[in-house]
């Protein structure tokens, strides 16, 4: 089904809309279909250490930035108290919802379309970009790395540093859990980790839980697409897949 710009851009409806991707070991992928995560279960990987169970929030999220003309457009949307931030969902032209998600954004003169997929059996998620047009891309991942019916809260234990290796990061936030692995087709990684405050999530707050989450980015990567190209990422928890 193809999911038109006026519906993606109204927040209230495209907020209650969401999309799930399965890799049939219990494992997911999920958000709205304008990114912002309104319940603790979202996440872009959310793998199941023992299949089917023991499934843990592994990566919330990517914050992605393209750049193209000297400015900068934010794919994201997150809900913060008293504020909605960024406002991705404002370049949205439409979202395919099978046979996976897909999401075309128009930033300036260029459309960039964006695939999100799960492998079958595998703790996986691979996601796409490509573009009509030359643009710079930052993809800023953000960890959470907790049972999928907590939050996570700032702490000192978190680890900071990836491990860095050509075209794939190897990241461990907490002793005893398991790696998180990204690999990337020849992005740029700069680490700067740090704390994003305070996300909010809706569904939790009308349910009476506990709705606030604050979330670890342990740096981000930087990709120049040319016009027709495809950059790709695979995250995975257990065994690094190459891309």
């Amino acid at each position: 089904m193809l999911i038109n710009k006026e519906y993606c851009r109204d927040l209230e409806q495209a907020t209650h809309r969401e999309w799930l991707e399965t890799n049939g070991i219990g494992g997911f992928a999920s958000s709205t279909i304008v990114g912002m995560n309104t319940r603790r279960y979202h996440g872009l990987l959310v793998p199941a250490l023992h299949p089917p169970v023991g499934r843990i929030v592994a990566l919330s999220s990517y914050q992605e930035t393209i750049r193209l003309e000297g400015r900068s457009y934010e794919l994201g949307c997150n809900r913060y108290q008293d504020t909605v931030h960024p406002q991705g969902y404002r370049h949205l032209e439409y979202v395919q919802d099978t046979p996976y998600p897909v999401f075309g954004y128009k930033i300036g003169s260029a459309l960039v379309r964006k695939h999100v997929f799960m492998p079958h059996g595998r703790n996986a998620t691979v996601v796409s970009y490509e573009s009509d047009q030359d643009v710079t891309l930052e993809v800023r991942p953000l960890i959470a790395y907790r049972d999928y019916h907590h939050t996570m809260r700032q702490n000192r234990d978190i680890n900071s540093s990836p491990e860095i290796a050509p075209n794939i990061l190897h990241y461990t936030p907490y002793e005893g859990q398991p790696t998180l692995h990204i690999s990337h087709s020849s992005g740029l990684f700069i680490g700067d980790g740090f704390w994003y405050y305070g996300f909010e999530y809706e569904v939790e707050r009308y349910r009476g839980l506990d709705a606030v989450e604050d979330l670890f980015s342990p740096g981000s990567l930087t990709f120049q697409i040319s016009a027709g190209e495809t950059v790709s990422l695979i995250a995975s928890v257990g065994d690094a897949i190459p891309i």
